[in-house]
């Protein structure tokens, strides 16, 4: 799906337009909660850039693409965006999509600000064409591996699907917990029901069991079926990949939805810049803004930074990830290069587990702070 000019471009601006192409997840089987919430922050961030004087006078316009979560979508999107000119590519939640997107930037010399996707292997070789704003994956899920050891939870079962993200992610946790008296244990859920896998919690023994799966399908009837096993009572249901943040989640299971720790990249106390835009995007949302959204307003604002001091041309934008500097929602933002990440990376974003409280599923709590 091809989505309209973004209306951000209007205004009392003058000259050409600076293009930037947005590929959000819009359409199932991408997770379209945070495509929303993407998409809110960029397109606010790009109202703001052109309610200050745009670049140098001329507007920034948002050419959105939606993914739907699938790379060879997301690497011809790339294609037609950099036919129509534009000065960068931003976005993307999903990481295996986005790596996509990547190789294909870096082939094509465009520039691609990724917003949300973590994959350290974001790209296959170091590139120069390709900056990130979210942390590693490895860095928040190590942290998160830390949240569980320190709650007392050792033997860590996963329930897994089938992809690049989640057997990454598989790895992390294995390596991290086992340099520290954990184990990992791994069930395919394409080869189990929710029922036989709580049977296999069960002759495991395990005292944590994370969600590595898409959402709703199967995280949701899995959390049914663990929480209504008594034998699991004690079982800790985790989520690192975020699954719990967005509404629809606390919609889909109430109360058994609560009580799941997932990983947040946002501070604990927001500055008075993030209060604001945290603000405005609710009531553009209609709900509390996730942290996806302070990505996507934090990515047009430090790229909009790199336009007006080094030029609107590919190779220039590109060239600027190593000088630029912008102040974001979540605290100053600047690029480096980072051992074992081949782009250029916010180092870091803030890192946080959190949960939905069992007395009030609408509320957070902050668990632990890498």
């Amino acid at each position: 799906m091809n989505t309209p000019p973004s209306p951000s471009a209007a205004g009392p601006l003058d000259g050409s337009p600076v293009r930037l192409g947005a590929l959000v997840p819009l359409t199932r089987p991408g997770w379209v909660e945070a495509g929303r919430h993407l998409l809110a922050g960029l397109d606010l961030a790009v109202r703001e850039v052109n309610g200050a004087g745009g670049i140098g006078g001329r507007p920034l316009e948002l050419l959105v693409r939606d993914t739907a979560a699938d790379p060879e979508r997301a690497a011809a999107a790339v294609d037609e965006l950099a036919g129509l000119g534009v000065a960068a590519v931003v976005g993307e939640y999903h990481s295996v999509v986005a790596r996509a997107a990547a190789a294909r930037a870096d082939a094509l010399g465009v520039p691609f600000l990724c917003s949300s996707a973590v994959l350290d292997a974001l790209a296959g070789e170091p590139t120069e064409w390709v900056a990130r704003l979210a942390p590693a994956q490895s860095r928040g899920w190590r942290i998160y591996a830390d949240h569980l050891l320190a709650a007392g939870r050792s033997r860590i079962a996963v329930a897994t699907q089938p992809s690049v993200y989640w057997a990454a992610g598989t790895r992390i946790l294995r390596e991290h917990l086992a340099s520290r008296g954990g184990t990992v244990v791994e069930f395919d859920t394409t080869a189990l029901t929710p029922e036989a896998l709580c049977d296999a919690l069960v002759v495991h023994g395990a005292t944590a069991l994370l969600l590595l799966v898409g959402s709703p399908e199967p995280a949701v009837p899995i959390v049914r079926a663990v929480r209504g096993d008594r034998r699991l009572a004690e079982l800790l249901i985790g989520a690192p990949a975020g699954q719990p943040e967005f509404a629809g989640w606390a919609e889909s299971l109430g109360e058994s939805g609560a009580g799941i720790p997932f990983l947040r990249y946002l501070p604990d106390r927001l500055g008075p810049l993030g209060e604001r835009v945290g603000k405005e995007l609710g009531e553009r949302l209609g709900e509390a803004p996730s942290f996806v959204a302070f990505e996507g307003w934090d990515t047009v604002t430090v790229l909009a930074a790199a336009l007006r001091a080094h030029g609107t041309e590919r190779a220039a934008v590109a060239g600027a990830w190593a000088r630029v500097e912008a102040e974001g929602t979540r605290g100053p933002i600047r690029f480096s290069r980072t051992p074992g990440i081949g782009v250029w990376q916010w180092t870091w974003a803030p890192v946080q587990v959190v949960d939905r409280d069992p007395a009030s599923p609408d509320r957070l709590r902050v668990l632990h702070v890498g």
